[in-house]
C-alpha cells in the first residue's frame, strides 16, 4: 500500500486562532467557561474541551449573568452580541477574520440599499450569523434551483455574498446562474471562499486521480470536510469522511491500494497520523507527502485576550 498525504490539510489559520483563544481563555478565567455554538465543527476537538469543563451552548440564555462567553470561529449575529451585553457577559470574539470580512460586506451592501443574495447552506452557524447582520436585506440560495425560483424584479439593485466553506465549483455555478438572471448583480472584489477551503479542495482535485481510496478526516457537520469527500466521489473515487481511526474499516482497502489522506480545516493532525499508523501496521504502507500549495497565514488572538497577556 501507498499513502499520499495531501498538503495543505487540517487546521486553517482561523481554526488555529479559535482553538488558541479557547485554550488561553481557560488559562485566564478557568471554568465554567461558555462557548456559543461549537468552537469549530469537529467532534474530537469539542469533546476535548468539554472534558476540560467548557460548556457549549446553543442559546445565550443558558449562560449565567456575568459569566465568560467565547464566540465560535463561525461568527455570530448582532442580536447575539446584544443579548450577551444585556446579560453582562465577558465576551471573547474568536470569529475567523475571513468570516468577519463577509459580515462587513453584508453591512456595507445593506447600507447602500442592495438586496443581498447569500450563497450558503441553511442552518449553518456561519450563514445564521451573516444573515443576522442585515436580515431584512438578505435572501439565502443553496443551489441553482433556488436561483431559478427567485422572483425579484429584473432591475433590482442586487449583490451576492458566499459562505466561506463552500466548494469553489459549486459556488461558481451558482454565481454564474445569478449573473445570467441578473446581469447587474455585484459581488465582493475577491471571492469569499476562504484560502484554506480552496487550497484543500485543489489538493484533492490534483491528487485523487492517482489514488484508489480517499480518506477525509473531519466531522459530519463540517461543511468544508464534506466538500472534500464530495469532490473525490465526483471524480469516481470511494471517499470516506471519518473523525477518528476507530471508524476505519478494513473492507475499504485492498493490500496494493494507493490511499489519499486529507483533513478538513477543523480536523486535528493527530487523528490523521493515527490513521497513517493504522494503515502502516495493517498493510506495511509507505507514506509520501505531496504539497500542492504552501500556506503561511496566521491570525492574532482576539483583542479581548491580547490585552490580558501582554
Amino acid at each position: 500500500m501507498k499513502i499520499i498525504l495531501a498538503n495543505p490539510r487540517g487546521f486553517c489559520a482561523g481554526v488555529n486562532m479559535a482553538i488558541a483563544s479557547l485554550e488561553t481563555a481557560l488559562q485566564q478565567f478557568g471554568t465554567p467557561l461558555y462557548v456559543y455554538h461549537e468552537i469549530v465543527h469537529n467532534r474530537p476537538v469539542v469533546e476535548r474541551f468539554r472534558n476540560q469543563g467548557v460548556v457549549f451552548v446553543e442559546s445565550i440564555d443558558e449562560i449565567p449573568v456575568g459569566a465568560t462567553v467565547l464566540y465560535s470561529a463561525h461568527g455570530v449575529s448582532p442580536v447575539i452580541r446584544t443579548l450577551s451585553s444585556e446579560r453582562q457577559l465577558r465576551a471573547i470574539d474568536a470569529t475567523c477574520p475571513l468570516v468577519t470580512k463577509v459580515h462587513k460586506e453584508a453591512v456595507r451592501y445593506a447600507k447602500e440599499g442592495y438586496t443581498i443574495i447569500l450563497v450558503g447552506h441553511e442552518g449553518h452557524d456561519e450563514v445564521i450569523g451573516t444573515m443576522g447582520e442585515a436580515p431584512e436585506h438578505m435572501i439565502l440560495v443553496q443551489d441553482i434551483h433556488d436561483v431559478a425560483k427567485l422572483t425579484l424584479p429584473a432591475d433590482s439593485k442586487l449583490a451576492y455574498l458566499t459562505q466561506t466553506t463552500l466548494s469553489v465549483d459549486e459556488t461558481e455555478g451558482i454565481i454564474d446562474a445569478l449573473k445570467q438572471k441578473y446581469p447587474q448583480i455585484v459581488g465582493p472584489a475577491k471571492a469569499d471562499i476562504c484560502y484554506a477551503t480552496q487550497n484543500r479542495q485543489e489538493a484533492v482535485k490534483e491528487l485523487a486521480g492517482i489514488c484508489d481510496v480517499v480518506l477525509v478526516l473531519g466531522s459530519q457537520n463540517s461543511s468544508n470536510s464534506n466538500r472534500l469527500a464530495e469532490i473525490a466521489k465526483v471524480m469516481g473515487k470511494p471517499a470516506y469522511l471519518i473523525d477518528r481511526v476507530q471508524e476505519l474499516s478494513l473492507d475499504w482497502f485492498q493490500p496494493n491500494d494507493t490511499v489519499l489522506i486529507t483533513a478538513g480545516a477543523s480536523a486535528p493532525e493527530e487523528n490523521v497520523q493515527a490513521c497513517v499508523e493504522f494503515l502502516r501496521d495493517r498493510f506495511q504502507a509507505d507514506v509520501e507527502q505531496r504539497t500542492i500549495r504552501e500556506e503561511h497565514v496566521s491570525f492574532p488572538l482576539p483583542v479581548e485576550l491580547r490585552v490580558l497577556i501582554r
